[in-house]
């Protein structure tokens, strides 16, 4: 259930290696530091390992879900070598902070990185993905929004040029939604309203931080709940990275999407030709969480980027 694209970067410039370790996926970005400070993607790297699979529920991390994760890394850290990285930086998110067992994981990719991860906050995974996101977006006067959906909890960060002016993290992932309220196929309405509730109260409470004002801000969506939602929204026959970066969904395609999903069985949720098949099970949590956040902001549309926390932590790396 991987998914890589390589690049190649002019050689001879400092390389750097970015790991972002979720709840739903680990991703890898291998890049090329340019004078300016930009990347130059050498490897970009996604694997669905579901670190996170039932740590709502127990509270603990499953030794199944960190043996999937350390299969994943081992196939990283050789290419990590492969490429002549000069720095590492690997992070651990949602699923790992909430886990009393993540010791456990800490020993494991130390073992198998040589470098331990590092579990950071919730405050900080939400800079990092502002830096990744606006990294390679143009100048815009005012504000932007950008909100990074994940399986465990979802970011939201206002800003301004490359400055932080507020950042929230709340619980409302797409795999903590789904294990905590989504268990027919497709849903019954009373998981659909259940889902719902849980999400409107927490985007509420994460806009009364970011956003108590409702101000007009840009609407930037990262992470591959908006992306496959935007990639479904654009009708396309595949997933594609580069037909997506940067491409503006409107208000009313979320909608549109959203009713798709919450309506189709698994099946049919993987015929979609943009469904990464780790995803199908959990994009109805994900899509509910998008569109209550453009409900709740009054946004007309959201640009979805490929560029995020990983970008971030990638950059990040070595400093």
């Amino acid at each position: 259930m991987a998914r890589e694209s390589t690049s190649t970067a002019a050689s001879g410039g400092h390389r750097v290696a970015g790991i972002d370790c979720g709840t739903n996926s680990i991703r890898l970005l291998i890049a090329e530091v340019g004078s300016d400070g930009r990347l130059a993607d050498i490897v970009r790297r996604m694997e669905v390992v579901r670190l996170g699979e039932g740590v709502d529920k127990t509270g603990r991390l499953a030794p199944a879900a960190i043996e999937r994760t350390r299969l994943a890394l081992e196939g990283y850290a050789a290419q990590i070598s492969d490429h002549d990285v000069q720095a590492v930086r690997m992070v651990a998110t949602s699923a790992t902070r909430d886990a009393a067992n993540s010791g456990e994981f800490t020993a494991m990719v130390t073992a198998t990185l040589g470098t331990p991860p590092e579990v950071i906050s919730g405050d900080e995974e939400a800079r990092l993905s502002f830096g990744g996101a606006v990294a390679t977006m143009p100048e815009v006067e005012g504000q932007r929004l950008v909100i990074d959906i994940g399986g465990g909890s979802t970011e939201f960060v206002r800003g301004e040029g490359t400055a932080v002016l507020a950042a929230r993290s709340v619980d409302i992932g797409c795999v903590r939604m789904t294990e905590r309220h989504i268990h027919s196929d497709p849903p019954a309405p009373t998981e659909l309203a259940t889902a719902q509730a849980d999400i409107s109260a927490l985007v509420d409470s994460a806009l009364a931080t970011v956003d108590p004002q409702r101000l007009s801000v840009e609407l930037v969506g990262v992470a591959g709940t908006v992306t496959t939602v935007a990639g479904i929204a654009l009708d396309l026959d595949k997933y594609d990275a580069d037909a997506i970066d940067g491409t503006p969904v409107t208000y009313e395609q979320v909608c549109q999407v959203a009713d798709r999903l919450a309506t189709a069985t698994h099946e049919q949720r993987l015929a979609i030709g943009v469904m990464h098949p780790g995803r199908a099970d959990v994009i109805i949590g994900g899509s509910l969480v998008l569109r209550t956040i453009m409900e709740r902001t009054g946004a007309s549309s959201v640009i979805a980027s490929e560029h995020d926390i990983l970008d971030g932590i990638a950059a990040s790396a070595g400093k």
